[in-house]
């Protein structure tokens, strides 16, 4: 997400600066003895929370409510396998400071998921940008069907590395998997999104990873990070290094 910003133009310490995290000792601070060197680039110069209390959210709630009523960030991720994690108060805290919220309960299975999409829909009244770790019903709301997206690597990990595959990248780097994003995010159509679906439909998934590895592919040539030459059909050379489970 860092670099996501970078390109856009933010500094990268102004773009770490976007990113709040928590982990079981609550708010990454600089002041937290014995904080790991890879999660200091994102300490804040912030007074430090007391650690997590999983067995009893209730008290960690209002807590992470205060955090997004100080902050007001326009996405909450969820990585943390606490179901419920992101009861009422959390998920209208995040629509009060956005008409759009984006909220991704990413953790599995379902009974540890932060909140789940029939939730997220109604507290939000419609509004919210929600994906999930699982793939959730369908939710209907206020004469509106919703279809919840499963945000998976299985749209990212195979085609990033058909692409690589296929160029014999020299490295891989940050890039790659930002422009496979944007490719995965292109291939959802304006009616698609009305549903509110994030991803194309996962029974498409392999001409999703064909299209995306061979954005991808594209961005390994234009780069000059590829060890074969560059032919004039990328698709093409993408697809030769395609699986066929046929028999002869």
């Amino acid at each position: 997400m860092a670099s996501a910003l970078g390109q856009q133009g933010i500094a990268a310490e102004v773009a770490r600066q976007q990113i709040r995290m928590f982990d079981t000792q609550g708010l990454v601070v600089t002041g937290r003895p014995g904080l790991p060197d890879h999660k200091k680039p994102y300490a804040k110069d912030l007074p430090p929370s007391q650690p997590f209390d999983h067995t009893s959210l209730a008290s960690e709630c209002p807590r992470i409510v205060e955090a997004i009523d100080d902050f007001k960030p326009t996405i909450l991720i969820g990585v943390s396998t606490v179901g419920n994690l992101f009861n009422q108060a959390v998920v209208e805290a995040m629509a009060r400071h956005n008409a759009q919220p984006i909220i991704f309960p990413l953790s599995n299975p379902t009974e540890k998921m932060e909140c789940l999409a029939d939730e997220a829909y109604q507290w939000t009244k419609g509004t919210v940008v929600f994906a999930g770790g699982v793939q959730l019903p369908n939710v209907h709301l206020n004469g509106h069907t919703y279809i919840p997206s499963q945000a998976n690597n299985l749209y990212i990990f195979p085609a990033v590395g058909l692409a690589i595959l296929a160029t014999n990248a020299k490295v891989v780097t940050d890039e790659m998997f930002i422009e496979a994003a944007h490719a995965v995010a292109d291939q959802v159509t304006d009616e698609q999104l009305k549903l509110g679906m994030l991803f194309p439909p996962q029974s498409e998934v392999l001409e999703v990873a064909v299209h995306t590895a061979t954005r991808v592919a594209k961005l390994v040539f234009d780069s000059n990070l590829a060890q074969v030459p560059r032919p004039d059909d990328i698709e093409g050379l993408v697809r030769s290094h395609l699986y066929t489970p046929t028999y002869a």
